[in-house]
């Protein structure tokens, strides 16, 4: 894939990070990791408050990270095809990337990190509208991570940001109702461990309220 149309944009963003304080360049390659964690644990929160929610609200909270993981699968299938090399190893004049730049083979386009990004600020956006003020500024902080740190290009991370986005959107739709159905039918069945994982819904919570009566 020719690169060379952002390359320019690549060694800017560079320079500028090495032109940074250390606190902020340890900082940016602190998150480029650390956000995926942040994520992990908006999926499991956002799973435990819906298991007091309807149905409809624990199926968007289970589809959050099942949509993530698919919209990963995408930009893999796609990282294998492209076969992008790395700007750290491949753009001339570039300064040196602040993280170890990942061996041949482990193509830049486009951005898994970025994809993951992505797919989970719109998976739990969609679960949990209110989120969005946090998770699309952490995806977008997270994606241009990749080119602070000298991993990727730029477009490689615009390029994983939709992919992600799309391919979460799209799960959710295409899945949101069976998963729903899913969700009720787990919910009726009584077994302990089934009941435990998705909770009282707002019918347990009824039934608690018309006890206390």
């Amino acid at each position: 894939m020719d690169s060379s149309f952002t390359a320019p944009l690549y060694r800017d963003i560079t320079d500028f990070a090495h032109d940074m304080p250390s606190w902020t360049q340890h900082l940016a390659e602190i998150w480029t990791e650390l956000g995926l964690l942040v994520f992990g644990v908006l999926f499991v929160t956002g799973w435990w408050r819906a298991r007091r929610a309807d149905d409809g609200a624990l199926a968007l909270a289970v589809l959050a990270p099942v949509a993530t993981a698919f919209a990963y699968v995408c930009s893999e299938v796609l990282k294998s095809i492209v076969d992008e090399e790395r700007p750290c190893r491949s753009v001339a004049g570039a300064a040196v990337s602040l993280v170890p730049c990942p061996p041949t083979g482990d193509w830049s386009f486009p951005s898994n990190h970025s994809a993951i990004a992505g797919a989970a600020a719109v998976a739990l956006a969609i679960a949990r509208p209110r989120l969005a003020w946090l998770t699309v500024p952490m995806a977008l902080l997270m994606a241009f991570s990749r080119v602070f740190v000298g991993v990727h290009y730029p477009h490689d991370v615009a390029a994983g940001l939709l992919l992600g986005a799309t391919a979460a959107a799209g799960a959710v739709a295409v899945l949101r109702r069976p998963t729903r159905s899913l969700v009720r039918t787990v919910r009726s069945s009584g077994a302990p461990l089934a009941v435990w994982a998705s909770g009282p819904g707002t019918t347990g919570r009824s039934r608690r309220r018309a006890a206390r009566r």
